[in-house]
Formats: structure tokens, sequence, C-alpha cells
């Protein structure tokens, strides 16, 4: 007994170290946004019950529907979604399993129309608060669910009546609601994200506050881009404090 448990612990010991190895390729991938390299490596482990496996590869998959043609990215994102669901099913305590899957509810419900995406708002949130529940020090986090209150605040009179014949009772928040947690995104790793910075100067003018707002425009528009996301937050934000400081 003590002979097959010691080979048992050892063929463990040997298939994690693989797995590590994996991942730590995978990651290196992503940081060079090789995400297609990504989607080959771990694809051979997507019927894995290995969520540290699933959460990166539906991560790579997201990254490659925002490259994608329409009819492409469509499919990218249900196949996504469906690993998370998964991924899910099989650990649920995973802050990245709950992040990247209200990333996936929104690119999803917003595939599907104004309808399905207002729907799906309260799940969205809920996966949003589930995963900084788990991990409370994630700016991105924090970003998102001071994109999800300024969104909410936004509605259009349209939306707010579809919401309310969904609902009877319709999401609610505020601009002041959305400033609290992109300040505290920032406040918790400053300059991480040109589209924190972009929504800062979009919900400070939201309120009135100009000069707050034209100081983040500004930020955003001198953010060092790195790739394509960054390049249009900078874009917007150039457009905004031209029509601002007209």
């Amino acid at each position: 007994m003590g002979m097959w448990g010691f080979v048992k612990s050892n063929n463990e010991d040997k298939t994690q170290i693989v797995t590590n190895e994996l991942l730590a390729k995978a990651d290196t991938l992503f940081d060079q946004g090789d995400y297609r390299n990504i989607y080959n490596l771990l694809s051979n482990y997507k019927n894995s019950k290995d969520v540290e496996i699933l959460w990166r590869l539906s991560r790579a998959i997201y990254k490659m529907s925002e490259m994608a043609s329409d009819v492409e990215a469509q499919k990218l994102t249900y196949e996504g979604y469906d690993l998370l669901c998964k991924a899910l099913d099989i650990q649920e305590d995973h802050y990245a399993l709950h992040k990247w899957m209200s990333i996936f509810l929104n690119k999803k419900s917003i595939l599907e129309g104004t309808k399905a995406h207002i729907k799906e708002s309260y799940n969205i949130k809920k996966h949003i608060l589930r995963a900084l529940e788990l991990n409370p020090n994630d700016a991105t986090l924090l970003y998102m669910l001071g994109n999800w209150c300024y969104e909410v605040s936004n509605l259009t009179w349209y939306q707010r009546k579809i919401a309310s014949v969904i609902f009877g009772e319709p999401p609610t928040s505020t601009f002041e609601e959305a400033l609290m947690y992109h300040e505290a995104a920032e406040k918790t790793d400053p300059n991480f994200y040109s589209h924190n910075l972009l929504m800062l100067g979009k919900t400070y003018l939201k309120l009135n506050r100009k000069e707050d707002a034209i100081k983040y425009f500004k930020k955003t528009a001198e953010f060092p881009a790195k790739n394509d996301e960054d390049q249009q937050a900078k874009q917007e934000a150039q457009k905004i404090l031209n029509s601002i400081s007209k």
C-alpha cells in the first residue's frame, strides 16, 4: 500500500508540474497578445476539469472574438460562455471564473439585443460582486462595476421601459456610484487601464464637473497605447476634449 501510495503521489506531482508549465506558457503568450496560440495550446485540455486551464482558455477566446468577424465572434462568445458554465459547475469559488463570466454575459447579451442585455444586467452584476468578494483588490473588477453603474444610470427612456416590463423593478444606480467604483479602481492600481481613465472623464462630465472631466480625458489622450483598445480610448477622449473645449 505504501509503495502504491508513493507511486500515485509521484505521478500526481509530475502531472502538476506539467500543468504549471502549461499555464505559465499560456500566461506568457497572453502577455504577448498571442491569443490564437493560447487557443491552440489549451483547446487540447478543454474537456479537463482544471478550472485554471478553462478560464485561461475562455480569456483567450474572448480576446480572439474582439478581432473576429461578426459571425466568428458570435461563435467564439458562445464557446467561451459554455466553457465558463462548465468551470463554475466544477468550482464556484474562483474569482477569475466569475470575472470572465460577467464579461462573457455582457458580450453575449449585447449580441442578442437590447432586451437580452437588460435581462442579463442583474446576472452580470451578480458575477462581478461575487468575483470582488473573492478578490477585493482587482482593479479591473472595480472598473467593471463602475461601468455597470454608469450604463444603468445612462439607460434611455425606452430601455427603462423595456427594463420595467422585464423586471417590474428595473436595475438602478447613479453616476455618483459609478464614480466611486472608477475612483476606487484608479486608487487600487493607478493608470492601469486607459478605459478607466476615459470612464472617469465621462462620469465627471455627467456630474457637471467639467474641470475634473478634462483632466481625465487628457490623461486618456496621453496614455501610452499598448493595443487597439487603448488607441480606441485615446481617440474617444480626444474627440470629447475637442467637443467640450469649443
